[in-house]
């Protein structure tokens, strides 16, 4: 019986792990509708992660619980979500600022641009 309850409890203790970019960002719980998410916000980027079972749910019908989520706990609007029924992540738009381009990814960037001393940059991931 032991050797059942150890696997259980690993899996269970990964159910609310966050993505690589939001480690150490402190989560929000919140439900809406039938759904109760984590919400982990770190700048213009935010992830939510569905915590409750839901039979068989498609990204379709979890997505705008979860975009009502990451709206509500961000206080900015979703430009854009990716992932799975039960982990989403979205670039946010608060208010003009701009995304910062993902952690750990490599670019290749041309100056396109240069005005004021300011230059508009076209990246391409590598």
């Amino acid at each position: 019986m032991r050797l059942l309850l150890l696997p259980l409890a690993v899996l269970l203790a990964a159910c609310d792990t966050p993505g690589p970019d939001f480690r150490g960002v402190e989560p929000v719980r919140i439900s809406v509708g039938q759904s109760v998410f984590d919400v982990r916000v770190d700048g213009l980027r935010a992830e939510a992660i569905r915590l409750n079972a839901e039979w068989a749910p498609r990204l379709e019908a979890v997505a705008s619980r979860g975009v009502m989520a990451i709206e509500e706990v961000s206080g900015c609007q979703v430009r854009d979500l990716d992932g799975d029924p039960a982990q989403m992540t979205a670039r946010l738009n608060c208010g003009g600022r701009k995304a910062p381009l993902p952690r750990g990814t490599e670019y290749s960037c041309d100056v396109f641009a240069v005005s004021g001393g300011l230059a508009e940059l076209s990246c391409e991931p590598l």
